[in-house]
C-alpha cells in the first residue's frame, strides 16, 4: 500500500463496493480449535484441562445452535458484524472516549521543510487546511485511489467517515452522524469550524464554486486568532465532549433544552469538514524522539478539540501539527492515507504556497456563541476536572530506533511486523517475567465493510522462544530456531484472520447471539482463563502496526495494568509509540520501549552474527 496515494485514474474510489464479497462465518471447530491453542500460554496444566471440557461442551452443545442462528444471520447481511461491533466497541462504551477510545498522532512535517518555530503556526496551519480541501475534492470525485493487495480491491467504505462525520452521544448509546456525499450523490457540507481558547467559529471552505485559497484561509485564521487573543476566553463548551458518555448525553441534552439555537450551532460543528483546532502550546519534537508532541496531541486542551469528531487537526503555536480522531467511524488506516498524502504535498511544494496572493472578499468566519448558564459551566468546570486528572495519569514514550529498519530485516528474510511484535514479546517478558496477552490489529478489507480482526500475537512458540532467550543454558542455535518458528507462526495467523479466518470476532458473534435469543451467557465466556487470555477486551498488550510510511500514532491502553502500543516502519528505523498508566505501579512505558530497542539488537545477532 505504499505507493497507493491519490492517481487520477479511471477507477472510482468506491466503484467495487457493491462487488465485494461478504464477510464469512468460519467453522465453529476450526475458532475453537484456535481460541485453545491461544490460552496456552496463560494456563497450567490443570487450567486448561478445565477449559479444554467447557470448550468440548460448547461444540458439541449450544455452540453448535449458536453457530447455526450466525449462519442464518450472516445470509442476511453482507456483514453478519458490522453492526455489532460499532455498538459493542464503540457505541455502547461508556467511558470518556476522547482519553480512552480515541487515536491520535503527530504529522511528520517536522522531520523537513516544517521543523518546530514560532510564528509559523497560522500561515503554515493554511497550507495544511488546503491539502485537506483538495483531499476532500479528490473523494467527493471518487479519485482517491482503491486500496489493493496485488489486483484485489479492498473496501473503502471507511473512507466516508473521514469527513463531515461525528459521534453524537445517547443515554446508554451513542450514535454515529456522517453528512458527507460524493458529488454524485448531491451536495454537502463544505464548513470548517476552528477551536481557539474555549470558542467555535465556522467559515465556508468554498466560495463562488471554487476552493478558498491558503491566502484566503490565513485571513480567516488570522482574524479568528486576533479576536481571540484580545478578548476574554469563551466558555469551552467542546470540554463536554471529553466527559463520560451518559454525562455529556445529559449535559447535550441540557443545553438544547436552555436555546434551540444550542442545537443548530452543536449540528454545524457535527456537519462540519473537521475540527481545526489552535493551541497555544509549542511541544518539542525531533525525528527521534516524538513523546512530548504526541503526548500534546492525545491529551492536550480539552475546550480546543471535539472529542466526538472524526478528524481534529491540531496546530501549535511552534507551526507543529497532528490529529486527534474518534476511533468509532473509521481505524487508523484512512488517517494515515491523508497524512502521507498531505505530507507528500508539503514535500513536493517545498512547504510554500505557490499560487496566487490575491484575497477575494470572502465572509468573515461566523462565532458559534452558546446559550450557557451556571449549570453548564459548572458541566464544563466537571468535564474538564476528569480529564485533566485522566490525562496528567497517562505516560506516553514515542521513540526512533535507527541502527537499522526494514532494509535490514528483509535482507535476512525477516517480516518486519512480526520482527517487531516479537521484540515487544521478549521485552515485555524480561520486564514483568511473564508472558502478555496481546492484540494485534489485522485487516478484513477484503470482505465487504471489513474493519478489523483480533491476531493474538502471544503465541505457545513466542513464549517458548522467550524463554530460551532469558536460560542461559540455551545455545544460540536453539534460540535461533525458537524465534523462527515463532515468526513463522506469528506469519500464518495473520494470514487467517485476514483472510478472515480469525476467531476473535466470530466468538463475540456467538455471545451476541446468545443475548439476543435471550439464553445465559455460555461458561465459554466466564471462564477465568476466557478474560486472562485477553477475551472480552482484556489485553494487556493493545498493538497495531500503523503501516510502512513517515505516519505516527498512539492509543491509551485497553487495561490499566496494560501498554497500548503503535509502531510504524521504515527502510532504516522503527518508530514506536507506547502509553501506560502512571497509577499502576507495574507499568513503564519508558523502560519497556528501552528494551525493545535491546530485543532488536538481540533478534538481529540471532540471524546474523556479525551484527554487534
Amino acid at each position: 500500500m505504499e505507493n497507493q496515494l491519490v492517481k487520477s485514474t479511471e477507477e472510482r474510489t468506491f466503484q467495487y463496493q457493491d462487488s465485494l464479497p461478504s464477510l464469512p462465518v468460519p467453522s465453529l471447530e476450526e475458532s475453537l480449535k484456535k481460541y485453545l491453542e491461544s490460552v496456552k500460554p496463560f494456563a497450567n496444566e490443570e487450567e486448561y484441562k478445565k477449559t479444554e471440557a467447557i470448550v468440548q461442551k460448547f461444540q458439541n452443545g449450544i455452540g453448535k445452535t449458536l453457530q447455526q442462528k450466525l449462519l442464518e444471520r450472516a445470509k442476511e447481511k453482507r456483514n453478519w458484524l458490522e453492526e455489532w461491533w460499532l455498538n459493542v466497541a464503540y457505541l455502547d462504551v461508556r467511558i470518556p472516549s476522547q482519553l480512552n477510545v480515541n487515536f491520535a498522532g503527530p504529522a511528520s512535517h517536522t522531520e523537513h521543510y516544517w521543523p518546530p518555530k514560532e510564528g509559523t503556526q497560522l500561515e503554515r496551519g493554511s497550507i495544511n487546511l488546503w491539502h485537506n480541501l483538495i483531499y476532500w475534492q479528490l473523494l467527493r470525485k471518487e479519485k482517491v485511489a482503491v486500496h489493493k493487495v496485488g489486483n484485489t480491491p479492498l473496501d473503502m467504505n471507511q473512507f466516508r467517515m473521514l469527513f463531515s462525520t461525528c459521534k453524537v452521544p445517547g443515554i446508554t448509546r451513542d450514535s454515529i452522524m456522517s453528512y458527507f456525499r460524493t458529488e454524485s450523490e448531491g451536495c454537502c457540507p463544505s464548513h470548517i469550524a476552528v477551536l481557539c481558547r474555549g470558542r467555535v467559529f465556522v467559515f465556508d471552505g468554498i466560495l463562488e464554486g471554487s476552493l478558498i485559497t491558503p491566502p484566503e484561509i490565513l485571513r480567516q485564521l488570522t482574524y479568528i486568532q486576533k479576536k481571540c487573543h484580545s478578548e476574554p476566553d469563551g466558555p469551552g463548551v467542546a470540554a463536554l465532549t471529553s466527559e463520560e458518555r451518559t454525562r455529556w448525553a445529559k449535559a447535550r441534552e441540557y443545553l438544547i433544552h436552555l436555546n434551540p439555537d444550542n442545537l443548530t450551532m452543536l449540528e454545524k460543528i457535527q456537519s462540519s469538514l473537521l475540527v481545526f483546532s489552535l493551541e497555544d502550546d509549542s511541544p518539542h519534537v525531533t525525528p527521534e524522539d516524538y513523546s512530548q508532541v504526541t503526548a500534546k496531541i492525545l491529551t492536550g486542551d480539552p475546550t480546543v478539540r471535539w472529542g466526538d469528531k472524526s478528524y481534529n487537526l491540531i496546530s501549535f503555536s511552534n507551526g507543529v501539527f497532528g490529529c486527534n480522531c474518534d476511533h468509532a467511524p473509521f481505524d487508523a488506516m484512512v488517517m494515515v492515507n491523508i497524512s502521507h498524502y498531505v505530507d507528500q504535498k508539503i514535500i513536493e511544494t517545498e512547504g510554500r504556497w505557490k499560487g496566487s496572493e490575491k484575497v477575494r472578499d470572502i465572509p468573515l468566519p461566523e462565532e458559534l456563541v452558546f446559550t450557557v448558564d451556571e449549570k453548564v459551566l459548572n458541566d464544563i468546570n466537571q468535564a474538564k476536572a476528569q480529564y485533566l486528572k485522566q490525562a496528567s495519569d497517562l505516560q506516553i514514550v514515542v521513540y526512533a530506533f535507527t541502527p537499522f529498519g526494514k532494509k535490514l530485516t528483509k535482507k535476512v528474510m525477516l517480516h518486519p511486523d512480526t520482527f517487531v511484535q516479537l521484540a515487544l514479546h521478549l521485552a515485555y517478558y524480561r520486564l514483568h517475567g511473564r508472558p502478555g496477552c496481546c492484540y494485534e490489529t489485522a485487516m478484513t478489507r477484503y470482505f465487504y465493510h471489513g474493519r478489523t480482526e483480533t491476531m493474538r500475537s502471544c503465541t505457545v512458540e513466542a513464549v517458548r522462544w522467550c524463554q530460551s532467550m532469558q536460560d542461559p543454558s540455551s545455545t544460540i542455535l536453539e534460540q535461533q530456531h525458537k524465534m523462527l518458528q515463532a515468526f513463522a507462526k506469528h506469519n500464518k495467523l495473520m494470514k487467517d484472520c485476514s483472510a478472515g479466518k480469525g476467531f476473535d470476532r466470530h466468538l463475540l458473534g456467538l455471545l451476541l447471539t446468545a443475548k439476543e435469543e435471550g439464553l445465559p451467557v455460555p461458561e465459554l465466556f466466564t471462564d477465568p482463563l476466557f478474560s486472562r487470555s485477553g477475551g472480552g477486551g482484556n489485553f494487556v498488550l493493545s498493538t497495531s502496526l500503523v503501516g510502512y510510511l513517515r505516519v505516527q500514532g498512539v492509543v491509551a491502553p485497553m487495561v490499566h495494568n496494560g501498554y497500548g502500543f503503535f509502531y510504524h516502519i521504515r527502510d532504516d528505523r522503527f518508530v514506536v509509540a507506547c502509553a501506560a498508566w502512571k497509577s499502576c505501579p507495574e507499568t513503564d512505558a519508558e523502560k519497556l520501549v528501552q528494551l525493545i530497542f535491546r530485543a532488536f539488537h538481540d533478534m538481529m545477532r540471532l540471524v546474523n552474527p556479525a551484527h554487534l
